[in-house]
């Protein structure tokens, strides 16, 4: 049984996150649900108490609910930063593997909110540094650094192209990615792509290849993994 009056809010209230609660589980509510998202996960990713004693009550909404799904995804990816209730988060050990069945099985349906599901999935997993960075791969652009000559590169992938580009002297140069082919694809790169795979996600799939694929490097002409340079530059401190 959850003590609300020692679960403060992202705005430091206790009363106001149970009685939401009650309103979205009678009836989809917008307005709830609105005022809800902002006192479970405030700006620049704070979390609170209420963060995670609400969340075994989004992931029972979940199946039904795009919104519960949407925001205990976010909890969950934000878990990884400092917000002082490593103990709640054990607590909701359970809810997180019936969230991990309830997500499965939706992806599996190939629905509109597919992308937010994938991610929250991705959190489920302890990937939360794609979880909070991955994107749809329409037009995804993201700076690293060339792990050989620190020269700027700029990653683009998307309907417009997948390449690097960056300087060499004077001149802006292009270079076409290289896709890892599947079998090439290890650990979290390959998990990634098997289920954007078995769902049809083919833009998820394709992109996914080639963010764990190599770039060249337009200054050098080395080539390293774009996922691993974004990571080392990206990747949040860990509690």
């Amino acid at each position: 049984m959850v003590d609300w009056t020692q679960m403060r809010d992202c705005w430091f209230e206790v009363d106001r996150v149970p009685e939401l609660l009650e309103r979205v589980e009678r009836e989809d509510d917008p307005e709830a649900w609105k005022e809800l998202g902002w006192r479970l996960v405030l700006e620049h990713d704070l979390l609170s108490p209420a963060s995670f004693a609400a969340f075994p009550r989004l992931v029972r909404l979940a199946p039904r609910s795009a919104e519960a799904r949407g925001l205990a995804g976010k909890i969950l990816g934000r878990a990884a930063g400092r917000h002082g209730c490593d103990g709640l988060l054990a607590d909701c050990a359970e809810a997180i593997e019936e969230f991990r069945e309830v997500l499965d099985g939706h992806l599996r349906s190939r629905p509109a909110d597919y992308l937010v599901c994938f991610r929250a999935l991705l959190a489920v997993e302890e990937e939360y540094h794609w979880a909070n960075a991955l994107e749809g791969f329409t037009d995804d652009i993201m700076g690293v650094g060339c792990p050989h000559c620190g020269a700027a590169v700029t990653i683009v992938i998307g309907g417009f192209g997948c390449y690097s580009q960056g300087r060499d002297g004077g001149e802006e140069v292009r270079r076409d990615l290289r896709p890892a082919a599947s079998e090439e694809l290890t650990a979290t790169g390959r998990w990634m792509y098997g289920i954007t795979v078995r769902d049809g996600q083919e833009a998820l799939a394709n992109g996914i290849a080639h963010l764990f694929g190599g770039a060249e490097c337009p200054r050098c002409a080395s080539v390293f993994t774009v996922a691993d340079e974004y990571t080392s530059a990206n990747r949040p401190v860990m509690r």
